[in-house]
């Protein structure tokens, strides 16, 4: 039985294998028949005489230059261009005539007909040019340079597609030079036809440009025809509501009995994007977040001060309103938020210190913020090094005499001083308790120059909790700013006495400002600041300039000195006015040896009686009515 299933399973076997060979036959079969066909010869003959391609030229293989190479690439990308641009022959053409007109040593007649060539050049195309950077500077130059009817021409084809043009990089530049030029119809026209769009046009980088620049230029009732459309959805869908006279939004509200939270929603979605976008430097938006304010409730206005107190608010204090708005988030925002403010201030504080307005909020840093540490490291650090310039600067003085003499009505105006006390009404406290959270309309038409509606018995923002003249102290002297102010007055009291600004910087530091704040820590420094003035105006006089005692500014300086500072009087009195008064008593010069007898200080005034009673008995001398000598009895 064994063997009979070991030849079943050889059997097998062999079927198996008879089986795979038949199929390997057949694959064999379609092998062979596959070589076969590639084995016949073709059809057609090899013409070699006719090859397929095109043999190369010898001159080919013969490798090009580098000068070769670039006209090649040049012609390339010109080919290029020509295909992607439709007008790219015309701008060729305009870039070779602007070359000619843009020279300044052309002659106007000349400029005007190159200006005309290249108006006809562009009629009817001027839209679909206007966005190429080749193309708006040649419109540029022309909208400068044409005859007015070409302007107008100009304007009116561009008109349709002004919201557009005022979107694009390019444009925008076209649109400010027409509007520069642009007649009062024009302008009027083109604000009414931005219309709706205001506040999607200051949510873009570069349409908010155009929407400041009409701004600018607009009169009052254009600028708040442009505000209004910022303040509510109604004054924004109705025209008639927006001629209301009144011009603050809480009068506004009144006037017109809108409801005041809508409005403050309203404003809110427009402000906030504009913010997250940091498209602050407009001051229009200053002006809308000022009046924003003034409605806000608290945690509306708390939430734009945290937004704010960072590097943005730099860009915002070079204007007015922006101004406020910086010190109305030092004022009122928190610790963390102030140190925000003045660290983003690092590297600016001297250009924020010659600025006209933003003097103005380091003076309220200085007046304020109880970080004295901070305030050291970064302001105090900055103004140190260029102490010789801010000093005869007309703005940049005002936050180092903020330190030596506080809210001084000589040297802040009642502009400033009602800035330094802004507030935000919503952010008041009354007698302590919780601040308020709304205020009512009516009491805002009382107040004209700050955005306080709240009541009479609200009290305003002192600033923070450490006493002021601590905090001068820690300011002026023990930062080193009070003797780095001492030597630049010591170098340079002749300019400074002579100087319309300076003079008062130098008064208040040689007199060791109010309260006495640099004494007794610094009385050997003012006693070398007095010398130095006294050596300065005992000087003889010369021909080729006026003496400091003739002169107007420098003679009611040390006339104002002698009368508020008896140790330099004394000093004075010794080097120059001892012995020779009879020389000074005429002109600007008789009022500073007059202040000598005037003065309230019995050591100075004995000092002096004994050589200037002989000029006043003489006629000499004259002294005004009310500071004549009693007689002896």
């Amino acid at each position: 039985m064994a063997l009979k299933n070991q030849k079943g399973s050889q059997s097998n076997k062999r079927k198996t294998v008879t089986g795979a060979t038949k199929g390997g036959d057949k694959k064999k079969l379609k092998t062979s028949s596959s070589n076969d066909q590639q084995n016949k010869p073709f059809k057609k003959k090899f013409d070699a005489g006719k090859p397929k391609f095109d043999k190369p030229d010898a001159s080919n293989n013969v490798p090009k230059t580098k000068r070769e190479l670039r006209i090649q690439a040049k012609e390339l990308a010109e080919a290029r261009k020509k295909k992607r641009k439709p007008h790219y022959t015309l701008e060729q053409e305009l870039a070779s005539l602007w070359e000619k007109m843009r020279r300044r040593n052309i002659a106007k007649e000349d400029r005007s007909k190159l200006v005309s060539e290249a108006l006809t050049k562009m009629k009817g195309k001027i839209p679909e040019i206007a966005g190429s950077h080749v193309s708006c500077r040649v419109l540029q130059t022309c909208a400068k340079y044409c005859t007015p009817d070409e302007r107008n021409a100009v304007y009116e084809e561009l008109k349709p597609h002004f919201l557009t043009l005022a979107c694009n990089t390019y444009a925008v530049h076209l649109i400010t030079k027409l509007l520069d030029n642009a007649t009062k119809e024009q302008l009027a026209s083109f604000i009414s036809s931005l219309r709706g769009h205001v506040a999607s046009l200051l949510r873009h980088m570069v349409g908010s440009v155009v929407v400041e620049h009409a701004y600018q230029l607009g009169n009052a009732s254009q600028k708040q025809s442009l505000l209004m459309e910022l303040y509510s959805t109604e004054l924004q869908l109705f025209k008639d509501l927006a001629l209301v006279k009144e011009k603050r939004l809480v009068d506004i509200i009144s006037k017109l009995n809108l409801q005041k939270s809508a409005v403050v929603r309203h404003m809110s979605a427009v402000v906030q994007p504009i913010m997250e976008k940091g498209i602050v430097d407009h001051s229009i938006l200053h002006k809308v977040l000022v009046e924003y304010f003034t409605i806000a409730d608290k945690s509306s206005a708390a939430e734009v001060i945290q937004h704010l107190s960072s590097a943005l608010l730099v860009r915002m204090i070079h204007t007015k309103d922006g101004s406020k708005i910086g010190i109305l988030c030092i004022k009122h925002g928190s610790a963390q938020e102030r140190k925000k403010i003045i660290k983003g201030m690092k590297g600016h504080v001297s250009k924020i210190a010659l600025d006209r307005f933003g003097s103005m909020v380091l003076t309220c840093i200085l007046s304020v913020v109880d970080d004295t540490q901070l305030v050291k490291k970064i302001i105090i650090r900055e103004l140190q090094p260029v102490l010789k310039e801010l000093i005869f600067d007309k703005n940049a003085r005002r936050p180092l005499l903020q330190l030596l003499h506080p809210n001084c009505s000589r040297y802040l105006s009642p502009d400033d001083l009602s800035l330094l006390d802004s507030s935000i009404p919503s952010l008041l406290t009354k007698g302590g308790s919780e601040p308020e959270s709304e205020t009512k309309s009516s009491e805002a038409k009382d107040d004209d120059v700050d955005m306080s509606d709240a009541e009479e018995n609200v009290k305003s923002v002192a600033g923070g909790k450490k006493d002021p003249t601590l905090r001068r102290k820690e300011l002026l002297v023990d930062s080193g700013l009070a003797e780095s102010l001492i030597d630049a007055c010591c170098e340079s009291s002749e300019e400074l006495l002579r100087s319309n600004h300076g003079k008062e910087v130098l008064f208040e530091v040689a007199t060791g400002g109010a309260d006495k704040i640099l004494h007794p820590h610094l009385d050997e420094k003012l006693d070398s600041l007095h010398e130095s003035i006294a050596s300065e105006v005992s000087a003889p006089k010369s021909e080729g300039q006026e003496h400091l005692l003739e002169n107007f500014h420098s003679s009611r300086t040390i006339r104002k000195l002698i009368l508020d500072c008896p140790s330099f009087a004394s000093t004075l009195w010794e080097n120059t006015f001892k012995g020779n008064c009879k020389t000074w008593a005429q002109g600007h010069s008789a009022k500073v040896v007059s202040a000598y007898m005037e003065t309230s200080d019995p050591k100075v005034l004995k000092l002096a009686k004994k050589e200037l009673k002989p000029l006043l008995d003489q006629g000499l001398l004259k002294l005004p009515d009310k500071s004549q000598p009693k007689k002896e009895e």
